[in-house]
């Protein structure tokens, strides 16, 4: 009893020890982020120039290609109107939803892999098999069973970030340093509070790597899947706003998209600098 009351102590130690080079990096050559984040939205004002003045030039000839000013408009009116927010709104809930489920599970079994060789020999075969296949490709036979309801969405969301999550996690896990782990088996730590205060914690930044590209992959499946079988959602919209030959509307939901995933990346850095600020992604 009295070395398992020591062993906590002793691997917090252990684990600030390790962290603090991690936490305080050597110095890096001063940059004026501030410059840097202008000249990067200035890059974006060109282009959006550029394509202002291929319409309007005939640059690209067709009205499939309206104005930039045009499209900006269409998304303005559909955003108040509701024609363009609502769709929107639909597809970031169904998104969410399928990414806690997918990146929670994937965590989960990333740290279960991780910490038993003999699991990760059985069950990693079947995740490699699986992980390559496009999700594209899995919609039409899941419709069989799922329908083309929210669950299918939902599904589909979930499979695509399960597997960013499951394998940065798990390459996290194996690469926490022996030392920690070393440590904790001095002390007689048991698996699960070895697992809770050693390698969860120095398995955070691979996490959360594994979480930001999930992210942006949810999205793009979220708006694959309402194009493929969807009754509404941005995909759906799109499809829709391509039929009806309305172009303007149609780059206006893109725009949308764009924005959004940009927010959300954002959102994501803001959440991981205030929880790890060592990282220096903020």
């Amino acid at each position: 009893m009295m070395g398992q009351s020591l062993a906590a102590p002793a691997v917090a130690r252990a684990t600030t020890a390790r962290s603090a080079g991690s936490q305080n990096p050597a110095p890096r050559p001063r940059r004026n982020w501030a410059h840097t984040r202008a000249s990067g939205f200035a890059l974006i004002l060109v282009l959006l120039a550029l394509w202002e003045a291929s319409s309007r030039l005939g640059w690209v000839q067709g009205q499939s290609w309206p104005p930039f000013s045009a499209v900006l408009v269409a998304a303005w009116r559909g955003t108040l109107g509701g024609e363009l927010s609502l769709p929107l709104l639909s597809t970031i809930g169904r998104m969410l939803a399928g990414y806690a489920i997918g990146c929670s599970l994937g965590v989960a079994l990333g740290l279960l892999l991780g910490a038993n060789r003999w699991i990760r020999w059985i069950v990693l075969p079947v995740v490699e098999m699986i992980r390559p296949i496009p999700i594209p490709a899995i919609v039409p036979p899941l419709i069989l069973f799922l329908g083309i309801d929210d669950a299918l969405k939902v599904f589909v969301v979930a499979l695509a970030s399960f597997f960013p999550a499951l394998i940065n996690t798990m390459a996290g896990v194996l690469g926490v340093d022996d030392v920690l782990l070393q440590t904790a088996r001095t002390f007689r730590v048991g698996w699960s509070r070895t697992v809770l205060r050693v390698v969860l914690p120095a398995t955070l930044p691979a996490i959360a790597s594994g979480l930001r590209v999930a992210i942006g992959l949810a999205l793009v499946v979220t708006v694959v899947a309402e194009m493929i079988a969807g009754s509404a959602g941005i995909g759906y919209y799109i499809v829709q706003m391509q039929y009806a030959l309305r172009p303007d509307a149609m780059y206006a939901a893109v725009l949308c998209l764009a924005v959004t995933g940009y927010v959300l990346n954002r959102l994501f850095l803001i959440g991981e600098a205030r929880l790890m600020p060592w990282m220096g992604r903020g």
